[in-house]
């Protein structure tokens, strides 16, 4: 039996319930697939992620180290890679590509979806089909060069591919990166772009080679000779494995090869690697990218899409941790019900029936839950920026629409990545393992690599301090706090949108609370920062930052309980609707659970947003004059 507790009956119903994303599949820019092909693309694909190879490699890629030799060229488990080949072959790599791209065009909430199912079954395995996605970026950046001789193999072949930042001593700060590039020529008649050759190392490097690709293409940062520093002088360049003639055969190895493997807590069979490019006396041929020099907005193209797969990836292994715990409480017997503790002849009980068994799985619940509404409400936000760009209105009324989604998108990134990988982890570790007791602790449950796969989470693609201040500056201050603006109007369109007999007013009201509390946070922050413009007083911009993760996490919050009541107020529509025999089996439990989920969210999570405003607002900046010695 397959260790993958997948949650396809909440996927549907954030879909087709909620955001009724039905309304508009089969139409625009989504006609090749309608509601029912959805409904059926993912329950294909969640049967085969659930069922096949995929999941069953899941402990063996765990368990059996990767292997590098001399050339630089990386083993993966035979089951990983039978897994790979699995998928390539079933065609599932090409569900989140466009229709002009051999791909099923379907649109950003069902490829979200089913980011899921394939994260939720085996995290590692999901890092690996990426070459086909660059693609997708290559396609939108390359020249015309690019797109036939890079491109196009790596999603028909397919082809591996990798995204190269992260340098040994230049880690989250990539402006300060020194792999630099010399110009060799100019792009000939082959439009491959400019040709550089590249020298430097760069570091942890996912999926950079396995057997399973019989080609790599790196998509990497480098410095030219003469730009400026920071990223502002970084430009990208696509560099292959293995160099590819005109007819698209491929020749000699190009100067790069991975140098080392990291040895690491978890995601084993993710190969992390060090990357040698230019070291072996071999050139490291790189072509600039669409052949202009627009390397951090090229690269913020694929880091934008790896955070939110980090996200959905987190969220994905805490809802599957959540289930495996809630089917382990509702078999395992021990002790008595509590009204009977002081009878030693009274039956033992399943932990289920414990208060504080409950108390854990209810939290793990409405979290997952709610992170999946998330995720999958950022996807509707994608749905809705492609919709926007396709619409027939006037003149530049559309592309002004699109930004302002892709706005509302940026803005809601940090809160996926940041806040999805910080509260799987904890709940993982804290809830789902220790529901399971001294059993979780042990690999006869998939609990305990559950939390070794899923602390990465926090740390790549940009650590949580780093979302929390991207969300801050980059987010709020740089268009004045409008598109926050729009994300609580909504909110507060909720709160006031209930009827006299509404039975979630409570909630409502504990919304607007903390909906106020978040944005008394923000201000407070915003008040330290713009104290700092004064040179006198420039610390006060450590007050700021000794609070900016707490407002991710209550932006977060806001945010989750705001979708997570949407969703209560279906479920209870749903269930006021349920005389007509409308409801199937089962159905009515899970809109009680949809119901009661929201409700605990907002009694017991709510309440932390107002203790951060109060902590900011009495912040005294002490911390930051402690002396090193001190700690």
């Amino acid at each position: 039996m397959s260790h993958y507790r997948s949650n396809l009956r909440d996927i549907e119903f954030n879909l087709f319930e909620v955001l009724d994303t039905g309304s508009y599949l089969g139409s625009g820019p989504f006609d090749q697939v309608d509601e029912d092909q959805a409904r059926m693309l993912l329950e294909e694909y969640e049967r085969f992620c659930r069922e096949s190879i995929w999941a069953d490699s899941f402990v063996p890629a765990d368990r059996t180290p990767l292997e590098l030799s001399a050339e630089g060229d990386i083993t993966i488990p035979d089951e990983l890679d039978q897994a790979l080949r699995a998928y390539y072959d079933a065609g599932w790599h090409l569900m989140p590509l466009p229709t002009h791209l051999g791909g099923y065009g379907a649109p950003p909430t069902v490829r979200w979806a089913a980011t899921e199912l394939a994260a939720g079954s085996h995290a590692t395995a999901s890092l690996w089909p990426i070459g086909p996605l660059m693609a997708t970026i290559l396609d939108s950046i390359g020249t015309a060069g690019q797109k036939e001789r890079f491109a196009k193999p790596m999603i028909e072949v397919p082809w591996g591919g990798t995204m190269v930042l992260t340098e040994p001593d230049a880690g989250s700060d990539v402006g300060a990166g020194t792999t630099r590039a010399t110009f060799v020529e100019s792009s000939g008649d082959d439009d491959l772009g400019d040709v550089y050759h590249l020298e430097g190392i760069k570091r942890f490097i996912t999926s950079a080679d396995a057997q399973t690709h019989p080609n790599t293409i790196h998509l990497v940062l480098a410095r030219p000779e003469g730009a400026g520093p920071g990223t502002k002088g970084l430009s990208l360049f696509i560099v292959p494995k293995l160099h590819v003639a005109a007819d698209g055969s491929l020749g000699d190895r190009n100067g790069v090869r991975v140098s080392n493997l990291e040895k690491k807590m978890g995601i084993k069979g993710s190969a992390t690697c060090e990357l040698s490019l230019g070291q072996d006396d071999t050139p490291c041929v790189g072509y600039l990218a669409g052949n202009v020099h627009e390397g951090i907005k090229q690269m913020f193209l694929v880091i934008e899409y790896a955070r939110m797969m980090v996200g959905t990836k987190a969220m994905a292994t805490l809802s599957t941790g959540y289930l495996n715990a809630l089917d382990y409480a509702k078999v395992r017997v021990q002790g008595a019900d509590l009204t009977e503790a002081t009878d030693k002849t009274a039956p033992k009980v399943e932990i289920i029936s414990h208060p504080d068994v409950r108390r854990l799985l209810m939290e793990q619940k409405a979290h997952a839950e709610g992170m999946r509404a998330l995720v999958l409400y950022a996807g509707w936000v994608q749905d809705q920026a492609q919709l926007a760009t396709s619409a027939d209105t006037g003149e530049g009324e559309d592309q002004e629409d699109h930004d302002r989604w892709i706005a509302r998108e940026d803005l809601l990134l940090p809160l996926v990545k940041g806040y999805c990988s910080e509260k799987a982890y904890e709940l993982l570790g804290s809830h789902s393992l220790q529901t399971f007791g001294g059993s979780g602790y042990t690999q006869d449950y998939p609990i305990e690599q559950y939390i070794r796969d899923a602390k990465i989470d926090t740390l790549y693609e940009g650590t949580t301090a780093i979302q929390a201040l991207d969300l801050l500056f980059r987010k709020i201050v740089r268009d004045q706090g409008a598109t926050l603006t729009w994300f609580a109007d909504q909110i507060r369109s909720f709160v006031k949108g209930g009827a006299d007999d509404d039975p979630l007013t409570d909630e409502r009201e504990r919304l607007g609370e903390a909906l106020e509390d978040a944005q008394t946070h923000l201000g407070v922050l915003l008040q330290h920062a713009m104290a700092s413009l004064d040179e006198t007083k420039r610390e006060e911009i450590y007050k700021t930052g000794l609070h900016s993760t707490d407002l991710l996490y209550s932006l977060s919050e806001v945010m989750i309980a705001w979708l997570l009541l949407r969703q209560a107020e279906v479920a209870r529509d749903k269930l006021d609707g349920a005389g007509t025999g409308a409801l199937g089996d089962g159905d009515a439990a899970f809109y009680e659970g949809k119901i009661a989920a929201a409700r605990w969210f907002a009694r017991n999570v709510l309440p932390k947003v107002a203790v951060r405003r109060r902590t900011a607002e009495e912040e005294d900046g002490a911390l930051m004059e402690l002396s090193n010695e001190a700690f």
